[in-house]
């Protein structure tokens, strides 16, 4: 049974959680404010995924989030936030927050979004392989395939695909991209760079590149890369 950390004020939004996510088959650990939930990270290391509410009484989910991962801990993230602005969105996702759900949502959409984000976590601590439906990267030997036939990629654009492939279905800000590439020398990638990659990606992997089915642009946002 896959463990799950609940940080949330609201006691009426606790109970209903509570009891639809261990209907569905997760045990679930309740924090209600970040000092108890920081106890809890302390004592248990074996959580398999949070859900972080962003204002809570003794500061925000982001703050938490960003000690987390300054500390090296990688455990998949959603955040409850009550906001669909871009500043909060781009917020937690530059924190380190791997996905987000604005409120209020259906339980049954929580779920999902917590076991695509379990398996995509799974898939790359367990496998060398990257798949997305006839794209395959095999990481042991940096090559790429789109079907049966071997694709070239430079090591900018293999580095940028393996991004993309490792976060799929989830929305990567442009700086987030910006600040995880670099190029064979050693140097950061601009903007209009990235740009240019992405667009010779698309030519690559697209049927149609002007229409990608795949690598979406989420406008005011940054890029998303759909199964």
């Amino acid at each position: 049974m896959q463990k799950l950390l609940l940080l949330e004020d609201d006691i009426g939004l606790i109970d209903g959680l509570a009891y639809s996510l261990k209907k569905n088959g997760f045990d679930i650990e309740i924090a209600r404010t970040m000092k108890e939930a920081e106890e809890l990270l302390t004592l248990r290391a074996d959580f398999d995924l949070l859900l972080f509410d962003v204002t809570l009484p003794d500061g925000n989910g982001f703050t938490l989030c960003e000690k987390l991962r300054q500390s090296g801990n990688s455990t998949p993230l959603i955040f409850l936030t009550a906001s669909d602005e871009e500043t909060s969105v781009i917020r937690g996702l530059d924190c380190g927050g791997d996905d987000y759900i604005t409120k209020p949502f259906k339980l049954g959409e929580l779920c999902s979004r917590i076991r695509a984000l379990l398996r995509r976590s799974n898939k790359e601590a367990g496998e060398n392989v990257l798949r997305s439906g006839n794209v395959l990267v095999n990481l042991a030997e940096g090559r790429v395939f789109l079907g049966e036939e071997p694709i070239e990629f430079t090591g900018a654009e293999y580095r940028l695909l393996c991004l993309f492939l490792k976060n799929s279905g989830r929305v990567l800000t442009r700086s987030m991209i910006l600040d995880k590439l670099w190029d064979g020398a050693g140097n950061f990638v601009d903007d209009n760079t990235l740009s240019v990659y992405v667009r010779r990606l698309r030519e690559k992997l697209e049927k149609n590149p002007s229409k990608p089915e795949h690598l979406k642009t989420v406008r005011g946002f940054g890029y998303q890369w759909k199964e």
